[in-house]
C-alpha cells in the first residue's frame, strides 16, 4: 500500500495570500470610506451651494455613477496590466480628485472632481475582490467576508474623522487631508501586495453568466436582488443626516450617527455571515431587510436620542445583506468568470446606489424626505419575494459554507 505524501503548505503562498487580504482590504475600507464621507458633506454643500435633496442626489451620483460605470472596463483593463497596477493607478486618481474638489472654486469645480475621484474608485471593488478570490481559490468565502469587513470599518471610521476635521477647518481643506491618506494607502499596495494572477479572456454577458448557473437564472436573480438591497441602504442614508438635523443633531453628532451605522454594519457582515452558515442565504436576507424596514420606520418616529441608541441594530441590518449576497456570486459562476461576474454584480449595486438616491431626491423635493425614507423601507421589503424565487435554485453547498 502506497503511503500518502503529507505536504505542508508553502510559507511564501500563505504569506502572499495574507499580503493580499489586507492589502485589498485597506483599499476597500479607504475607498468605501471615500464614498460614505460624502454624506458629512451633503449639508455643508447645501448649505453653501443652496441645492435642493434631489440637486445632493445629483451631486453624489457624479461620484458613485463614474464609479459604477467604470467596474467592468476596469476588469477589461486588468487583461493589459496587472490588477494591482490598475488598483494603484485607480487610487491614486481618486486621492487626486478629492484634492481637485478641495482646490476647486465652485459647484461646476466640485462636481467634475466628483467624477473623477469616482472613477478612481472603481477599480477596487472588481479588482480587489477577485483578488483575494483568486487567491484563495474554493476557501474564498470566509477571506471574501473579511475583505467586505474592512470595507464597513473604513464606513466607520473617516466620515466622522471628516466631521471632526470639520470642526476645526473648512470642507475643501478637509479634502485635501483625505486625498493625502488615499496617496499613502497606495504606495502600501504597490509596496506589498503581491501581483495578481491574470484572469483568462472571456466576454461574457449577464446573460451568459446566468446561464452558465445551471440555466436557473441564479446570477440574474441575485443581481436584481443587489440592486434592491442597495437602493433601499443609499435612499435611507441620503436622508439619514437631514432627519436627523430635523431633530437637533449638531455637524458632528451628524458624523457620529453614521459611524454608529457603519459600525453596527461592520458586526452585521460578521453576524449575517454566521447565520447564513446556520441558516441559510434565504432565512437571512429575509430577516434583514424586513428587519431594515422596521428599523427605518422606527427611527422616523423616534426623537433624537432614543434614534441614536437604535442606529447600530439598524446598521447590523442594513449593511449586513451585502456580505452575504457578495459571497454568493462565486457560487452562481464558473471560476474562469469570477472578475467578470464581480464587475457586473458591483455595476449593478453601485449604480443603483447613485441613481436611486436622484428619484429618492426626487421624492424628498415633492413628498418631503419621511415620505421618502418611507419608499426606502418598502423598497427593502420588495426584497423579499425575489429571495423566496432564488433559494430553491441554490445548490445546499451555498447554504453550508
Amino acid at each position: 500500500m502506497k503511503e500518502l505524501a503529507v505536504v505542508a503548505p508553502d510559507s511564501k503562498d500563505v504569506t502572499g495570500r495574507f499580503r493580499t487580504l489586507v492589502l485589498a482590504g485597506l483599499a476597500h475600507a479607504l475607498h468605501d470610506g471615500f464614498t460614505d464621507m460624502i454624506y458629512v458633506l451633503l449639508p455643508v454643500w447645501q448649505a453653501e451651494f443652496a441645492l435642493g435633496y434631489s440637486a445632493l442626489a445629483i451631486l453624489r451620483a457624479l461620484y458613485v455613477g463614474a464609479l459604477a460605470a467604470l467596474q467592468v472596463p476596469s476588469g477589461h483593463l486588468a487583461r493589459h496590466l496587472n490588477a494591482r497596477t490598475i488598483l494603484v493607478l485607480g487610487t491614486l486618481l481618486s486621492a487626486a480628485g478629492f484634492a481637485l474638489a478641495g482646490l476647486s472654486g465652485g459647484l461646476a469645480g466640485l462636481c467634475a472632481s466628483l467624477a473623477v475621484a469616482g472613477a478612481g474608485g472603481s477599480t477596487q471593488h472588481p479588482l480587489a475582490s477577485s483578488a483575494v478570490s483568486r487567491a484563495y481559490g474554493e476557501r474564498a468565502r470566509g477571506p471574501l467576508g473579511t475583505y467586505n469587513f474592512a470595507g464597513d470599518l473604513g464606513k466607520a471610521t473617516l466620515p466622522p474623522a471628516v466631521s471632526l476635521l470639520l470642526t476645526v477647518m473648512v470642507w475643501r481643506s478637509a479634502l485635501c487631508a483625505v486625498a493625502g491618506l488615499g496617496v499613502l494607502v497606495a504606495v502600501l499596495i504597490r509596496w506589498l501586495m503581491p501581483l495578481v494572477p491574470a484572469p483568462p479572456v472571456s466576454v461574457e454577458t449577464l446573460t451568459a453568466l446566468d446561464h452558465d448557473a445551471e440555466g436557473k437564472g441564479g446570477f440574474g436573480l441575485l443581481f436584481a436582488i443587489g440592486v434592491l438591497d442597495s437602493a433601499a441602504r443609499m435612499g435611507f442614508l441620503l436622508f439619514l443626516p437631514f432627519l436627523l438635523k430635523a431633530k437637533g443633531a449638531s455637524l458632528t453628532t451628524l458624523g457620529l450617527a453614521l459611524s454608529l451605522v457603519f459600525i453596527g454594519g461592520a458586526f452585521g457582515k460578521a453576524a449575517c455571515g454566521w447565520l447564513g452558515a446556520r441558516l441559510g442565504l434565504l432565512a437571512t436576507v429575509v430577516t434583514t431587510e424586513v428587519g431594515t424596514a422596521a428599523a427605518i420606520l422606527t427611527v422616523l418616529a423616534l426623537p433624537l436620542a432614543p434614534s441614536l441608541t437604535l442606529l447600530p441594530l439598524l446598521g447590523v441590518v442594513l449593511n449586513g445583506t451585502s456580505s452575504v449576497l457578495y459571497g454568493t456570486v462565486p457560487e452562481l459562476v464558473p471560476a474562469q468568470r469570477i472578475e467578470r461576474a464581480f464587475a457586473v454584480f458591483y455595476t449593478g449595486v453601485l449604480g443603483s446606489s447613485a441613481l436611486a438616491p436622484v428619484l429618492y431626491g426626487r421624492l424628498g423635493d415633492e413628498a418631503g424626505p419621511v415620505w421618502a425614507t418611507i419608499a426606502a423601507a418598502l423598497t427593502a421589503l420588495a426584497v423579499v419575494p425575489l429571495m423566496l424565487v432564488l433559494s430553491p435554485r441554490l445548490t445546499p453547498p451555498a447554504h453550508a459554507h
